[in-house]
């Protein structure tokens, strides 16, 4: 058996997060599930017996809440997997964001931000839950992040996602050497809900018979729980984006340095941080 780790999952309560939250309670982690909905919850902490929290992404203030909890109930946090997020329909959060942008980035940008003590005392990893979605969709434009001069669904979707794998480049070259070690990863295309509330082309692969070709959630739990319990340098490397346990090909974007750090600027701005490490 794997040796235990402290691992907070959001997006834990349905899906993919709940589907790790399982597996990795199994192997004798001390799982810590974080979810939006209080019913859903509270049910997948129960069945594996495990402490949750609740914290709606649409509302940073929430958000806030959430990191001052975790980091008064826990001292120590192995594994910080930000799994919380979805497609939506266009939507100006209570905070002023687009909330496709704010759930999938801006949000778990800010739980990191304010665990981070806690992270570089544990020697973190931090898990971003990507899409193939940011290499078919996304193309940011920095002063545009919320995508007000064109939104689609899709478009939105592929930024968001991009966000997260250039999120973990950036957290990546500013914390590894401090023991802060970051992943991406495409979980599959996941048989759920998603899409479901959107105009986006994807709710038809995942509401149709073709949903039946698409990745089961408990493969696509096990892809997150294969970075978890993975060994640095030997299953994984640092700043680097997987697809079915491999190196995947990655936008085009992601190889862009500046842009990551514009993006990681850009954000602390958006939520009125402090400069952090560069």
């Amino acid at each position: 058996m794997p040796e235990q780790q402290t691992i907070v999952i959001t997006g834990a309560s349905d899906g993919i997060g709940a589907a790790a939250a399982r597996q990795l309670s199994a192997h004798g982690h001390r799982v810590v599930v974080v979810g939006r909905s209080p019913e859903k919850t509270a049910a997948v902490a129960a069945e594996v017996d495990a402490p949750f929290h609740v914290a709606d992404f649409a509302d940073l203030a929430q958000v806030r809440a959430l990191a001052a909890e975790l980091f008064t109930a826990y001292p120590r946090i192995d594994v910080l997997a930000n799994n919380a997020g979805g497609i939506f329909t266009q939507e100006t959060t209570v905070d002023g964001f687009d909330k496709t942008f704010q759930v999938n980035h801006l949000a778990p940008f800010l739980l990191t931000h304010l665990l981070m003590d806690r992270l570089l005392e544990s020697g973190a990893k931090v898990i971003q839950t990507s899409s193939v979605g940011h290499r078919l969709f996304g193309k940011i434009d920095l002063d545009d992040l919320d995508n007000s001069r064109g939104w689609t669904a899709n478009k939105a979707y592929g930024d968001a996602k991009l966000a997260n794998v250039l999120f973990t480049k950036e957290l990546h070259r500013r914390y590894a050497d401090r023991g802060v070690t970051a992943a991406a990863f495409h979980p599959g295309g996941i048989a759920t809900n998603f899409a479901n509330d959107t105009s986006s082309v994807m709710r038809f692969a995942y509401h149709t018979p073709l949903k039946h070709l698409m990745t089961s959630v408990e493969t696509g739990g096990q892809r997150l729980v294969w970075l978890a319990e993975g060994t640095l340098g030997v299953t994984w490397r640092s700043g680097e984006y997987y697809e079915k346990n491999k190196p995947g090909k990655v936008n085009p974007q992601v190889h862009d340095e500046a842009l990551a750090r514009g993006l990681w600027d850009r954000s602390e701005d958006m939520l009125a941080l402090g400069v952090t490490g560069r």
